[in-house]
């Protein structure tokens, strides 16, 4: 972070579950391995009355939890705690601000970013009294945890209060999965090689799956979750970023706004969908008791703060469609669910099979396939058909698998590393942009009003399966089935 050596960061929601898992401990990592770090400056904002010693010391419980026990070095440790502060700050209280712009009064020139790690409701206040306060200089950056609002409306309505405080350059809405390294691998695989790209198209591609599973329930956050569900948590940005990255034409550089051009017209060509087609092509599940690693965990209505009656999906399926030269006709299944058999994070890319098949397959069908992990491990795996040893001619599956850890010996950024590092530099290529966000909600926003008007419950599955039987009925249809179902 050479470019940017001297800077505030200032952290509301500073004592919350996602500062103390994911943001500190991160932060943590970069001082650690940055030689220079004399002007840094972390700030936790929080309602909750802490001296600046019992900030610290929270702070330290948690990233020994979170931090690698190797990692953590007591020398190391003390260096980060002597940068770390915290500001008492009611977010809805005007007149609280005055504490924060005392404490930052003499950086008028350092890089501010301001990390909205709180309820989405808290977004448009914040920027309003941060801006009436004074402290929104040319140099200072918002960064926004998703979800950003519920629907297209909402999402607009946050957009236009952050956008009369923030330019648009200043404004970081923030989708964890892209600063994962497998992400960035996959743009490396197809812009840095010439093997896979006459392949990456309708010709020889059959179908892309896309699976994000998680066999955590609510985890003690019920009343947000059921206020929000799996399309608009998980669909709206994770999944269609990843989409979008696997579809995107080649942008004619790396600057931000040439990938996020790219990005937006994948989005502009995702097929729209009426009521009949949203009942034919998508599956919403909601998830009953069953058991996780054989041990017996409660439905989601048995879930603390989830209303009795709850129709909020814990589980989509998706067939998604691309109207453009490249990619028509093939089929893009979206899949995500909480409480399912494996936690996994992986996208699939399975090639069309040989032409004329003159060689007998044992042990399984003809597959070309390539896999990107994304969690709980993150490699790439390429599926090919090799010979049988013997005399024969047969042949069978064989696997190409590399793990990045173990391939380049070193520890990984984890991915809020890599974006809070490109938050402070300025670097805006892995962030959403308005007009991208706008477009991600216009084609989920369909789907919400036909489930709605439809009047059909979720439908049940037990946890710790791979969701309802009408996902599999779903891909099924084309002839196909999910990865782990092959």
């Amino acid at each position: 972070m050479a470019a940017t050596d001297t800077f505030d960061f200032i952290l509301f929601g500073g004592s919350g579950d996602l500062a103390m898992r994911k943001l500190l401990p991160a932060l943590y990592y970069r001082h650690r391995d940055t030689s220079d770090t004399a002007g840094w400056r972390i700030i936790g904002i929080g309602r909750q009355a802490m001296t600046r010693e019992e900030y610290i010391a929270l702070a330290h419980e948690h990233c020994r939890k979170y931090v690698a026990a190797k990692d953590f070095i007591d020398s190391a440790w003390t260096a980060f705690a002597g940068c770390l502060d915290h500001v008492r700050l009611d977010a809805t209280a005007a007149a609280d601000y005055l504490a924060l712009a005392d404490k930052l009064k003499d950086g008028a020139t350092r890089t501010r970013v301001f990390y909205l790690a709180t309820a989405p409701s808290l977004f448009t206040g914040i920027v309003e009294n941060l801006g009436a306060a004074g402290l929104v200089t040319p140099l200072s950056r918002v960064v926004l945890e998703k979800p950003l609002g519920r629907d297209l409306a909402s999402a607009r309505e946050i957009n236009d209060h952050v956008g009369r405080v923030f330019e648009e350059r200043q404004i970081f809405r923030i989708d964890h999965y892209l600063g994962k390294e497998a992400v960035q691998n996959l743009i490396a695989l197809r812009f840095g090689n010439a093997l896979f790209e006459p392949q990456w198209n309708r010709a020889w591609v059959r179908d892309v799956q896309i699976t994000i599973a998680e066999t955590v329930g609510v985890e003690g956050r019920g009343e947000f979750y059921d206020s929000t569900g799996a399309l608009r948590d998980m669909v709206q940005n994770h999944l269609l970023q990843l989409l979008c990255i696997v579809a995107m034409e080649p942008p004619a550089s790396i600057d931000a706004d040439r990938v996020r051009d790219e990005k937006l017209k994948v989005l502009h060509s995702l097929r729209p969908f009426s009521a009949d087609e949203a009942a034919q092509r998508t599956v919403r599940g909601q998830y009953r008791a069953g058991a996780i690693g054989n041990k017996p965990v409660p439905g989601y209505l048995e879930e603390q703060g989830i209303p009795a009656q709850s129709r909020t999906e814990t589980f989509v399926a998706i067939k998604a469609e691309l109207d453009n030269w490249r990619w028509a006709g093939v089929p893009f299944y979206l899949r995500t669910g909480k409480r399912m058999q494996q936690r996994l994070a992986e996208i699939v890319v399975n090639f069309r099979g040989v032409p004329h098949p003159i060689l007998r397959a044992t042990g399984g069908e003809p597959i070309n396939r390539l896999v990107i992990s994304l969690q709980p491990d993150e490699g790439l795996r390429l599926d090919l058909m090799a010979k049988v040893p013997g005399q024969s001619m047969d042949i069978r599956p064989i696997s190409l698998d590399v793990a990045l850890t173990e391939t380049y010996h070193s520890r990984q950024w984890d991915a809020y590393e890599r974006l809070i590092v490109d938050a402070i530099e300025g670097n805006l290529t892995l962030f959403m942009r308005r007009d991208e966000q706008d477009a991600a909600w216009q084609w989920v926003e369909p789907i919400m009003k036909a489930w709605d008007k439809s009047g059909q419950p979720p439908r049940s599955y037990p946890a710790g399966t791979w969701g309802p039987t009408a996902a599999s009925a779903l891909i099924a249809r084309d002839g196909h089935a999910w990865h782990e179902e092959s």
